[in-house]
């Protein structure tokens, strides 16, 4: 599997992209603000406390329809890698947390799923849905 970093990333997108519906590039560039757009709802519930689950699954939902359970995955740990902890959670509560996410970022990392912690408070509120 090739790795993933900034020198490839738009092209992985596009060559993996796969929406019918799809008819210029904007609605590609829409799907893939998704990423920037959880990065912000992450930043925003480690700043506030305030978790916005219903949008996150929503923007996940989406991201795994146009790209797919093992792009989407790998493309999500690419763009959130500070955000590990809080994603996991909603992958595994998906059943989209592989065991290993394979040759992401610069240093060609393979993270096992094992090795991720997990917020607590999402795990508690994902328990509950």
């Amino acid at each position: 599997m090739q790795q993933l970093d900034d020198s490839n990333f738009l092209l992985y997108a596009a060559a993996n992209y796969d929406n019918p519906h799809c008819y210029d590039t904007d609605e590609f560039q829409d799907d893939l603000k998704r990423f920037k757009y959880l990065k912000r709802l992450f930043n925003k519930y480690r700043e506030t406390g305030e978790l916005k689950e219903r949008l996150i699954f929503n923007h996940l939902t989406v991201i795994y329809n146009v790209f797919g359970p093992v792009v989407g995955t790998r493309m999500l740990f690419f763009k959130l890698q500070e955000h590990y902890d809080l994603l996991k959670p909603f992958l595994t509560f998906m059943n989209h947390m592989p065991d290993i996410v394979y040759n992401i970022g610069s240093e060609n990392k393979n993270i096992k799923s094992v090795d991720l912690s997990m917020d607590q408070s999402i795990i508690d509120v994902l328990r509950k849905l």
